[in-house]
């Protein structure tokens, strides 16, 4: 239907020499058929596509949770790390070996 239309106002256009009107609704049916293929191609024309994409969008924010808590987790365990390192260090230095004999 889109493409009848974009055919008429085309055909519009040239009889009349194009007037402002009819130039705004044929880049108006042009922009709305281009969208119309786009998503055709995306495979995104269905009826299910907009449950699709809600889908997505949740299973994308889940793993950017988790892509999160796992660097925060990554860097508390290089921390802890650095401190028990630096808690050694100290030990060595101060002697603690020796008092335990």
């Amino acid at each position: 239907m889109s493409e009848e239309m974009l055919a008429q106002l085309i055909g519009q256009a040239e009889t009349e020499g194009a007037k402002l009107v009819t130039l705004r609704a044929v880049a108006e049916e042009a922009g709305t058929l281009g969208a119309q293929r786009a998503l055709e191609r995306l495979g995104l024309a269905d009826a299910g596509a907009a449950k699709d994409m809600a889908e997505l969008r949740e299973l994308l924010g889940a793993w950017r949770d988790a892509k999160r808590s796992a660097l925060k987790a990554a860097f508390q365990w290089a921390g802890r790390m650095a401190a028990a390192l630096l808690l050694v260090g100290l030990a060595v230095k101060l002697g603690f070996p020796g008092w335990l004999k």
